[in-house]
């Protein structure tokens, strides 16, 4: 399928690896022009490498951290107006809230809620003047079904969430939308860090937790990257102007409800 999207530009938030860099290769393979963003200039600088040899697309590296004005206004200076956005950052880490102070969640609606709406505040409006705008926000699927030691991500992504609920159906007419991607299991560091934290506190390996939580999934198996990247790269797409205000679990089928 042909995403009608070549020649687009798009600004993807931590993209040096993971879920957000399977997002940049994805729209890069695509023909669209990529700015990426991450903290760590080497890890950013190799994955940049690595999409330009494997697309030919045009590839911008931001160093930067985004969760600050300075380094929004840094990566905002070289990408200009994004036709897509992919707002993205690392979760807060897990623990108990007992142990959490004000500063704690502070730092967590900065980077998991705050942050987003600053980066749709700056963007969205160029996009509905040039009636082309995709944003999708990487969130989790502990928005729908909460983790309990991941009380910091489950209280910030769904005030992102609910903030996106009443936008995404304002824009929409100006064939701008707006959707959240939630991942369940994806063989990335961040699930290696949850897993050893459950490992820990139940006495057992990493090795052990993730065997047992890959067997507990209704795929038996955890998330591939790039399946993540080819969903979100659908929902940038001109085929997607009729979606909007969506929140797209993808967890293997670990999620049990209906709705």
């Amino acid at each position: 399928m042909n995403l009608g999207i070549e020649g687009k530009t798009a600004l993807v938030c931590g993209a040096s690896k993971g879920l957000g860099r399977a997002c940049a290769e994805a729209l890069a393979a695509e023909g669209v022009a990529v700015t990426i963003v991450a903290r760590t200039p080497d890890t950013l600088e190799a994955a940049a490498d690595a999409m330009r040899a494997a697309t030919g697309a045009r590839i911008t590296a931001v160093a930067c951290d985004i969760t600050t004005p300075e380094g929004r206004a840094q990566v905002l200076a070289a990408c200009g107006q994004p036709d897509i956005l992919v707002t993205n950052a690392g979760g807060p880490p897990p623990g108990d809230f007992r142990d959490w102070t004000r500063d704690d969640w502070i730092r967590a609606l900065d980077a998991n809620m705050l942050t987003p709406i600053e980066l749709i505040k700056a963007t969205v409006d160029g996009m509905i003047a040039r009636r082309f705008g995709r944003i999708v926000n990487i969130t989790s699927s502990a928005v729908k079904a909460p983790i309990d030691i991941l009380g910091l991500s489950n209280g910030a992504r769904s005030g992102l969430t609910g903030f996106v609920a009443g936008l995404a159906r304002k824009t929409v007419a100006h064939n701008v939308t707006i959707n959240n991607l939630l991942p369940g299991p994806f063989d990335t560091d961040r699930l290696d860090k949850t897993m050893k934290a459950w490992a820990d506190k139940a006495g057992k390996s990493l090795d052990e937790v993730k065997a047992q939580r890959a067997a507990d999934n209704p795929a038996r198996r955890f998330g591939v990257p790039a399946e993540f990247g080819a969903t979100c790269a659908f929902l940038c797409s001109v085929h997607a102007g009729y979606m909007t205000g969506q929140n797209v679990l993808l967890d293997g089928g670990g999620y049990p409800g209906t709705f």
